[in-house]
């Protein structure tokens, strides 16, 4: 299956969630979507990669590290066949880091989304 789409966008395989003692269990539903964001944090701004995305959250992949508990400003542009829309829709996102981890030589930056504004286009 070819996972890059028309838009260039990158679809990341979905892996199964089990319910057992001492997983997690999610509230929202993700999409395993890579989409290119930029974080901004007021002073600074960082170039990242979603690796899912959910009402209330997004899971990042980038080369910096980011401090938990940091406010963030980003936008994402959700694709219309995501969001079962004739196009895609940008997202105006505002949250804060929850957790930073290194997986292999990226860092993982999970984030709450606190706020959204869609974009009129």
């Amino acid at each position: 299956m070819n996972n890059v789409a028309k838009s260039g966008l990158m679809v990341l395989p979905r892996h199964s969630q089990s319910h057992a003692a001492g997983q997690e269990v999610r509230c929202a539903v993700r999409f395993p979507l890579a989409l290119p964001v930029v974080l901004s944090t007021g002073t600074a701004e960082f170039g990242a990669l979603t690796r899912n995305v959910s009402a209330s959250g997004v899971l990042f992949e980038m080369s910096t590290p980011l401090q938990v508990g940091l406010n963030i400003n980003f936008s994402l542009r959700m694709p219309g066949a995501v969001l079962g829309t004739p196009h895609d829709v940008l997202v105006h996102c505002s949250g804060r880091v929850v957790r930073c981890c290194i997986s292999q030589s990226q860092y993982q930056a999970a984030a709450t989304i606190d706020e959204y504004q869609f974009a009129e286009q």
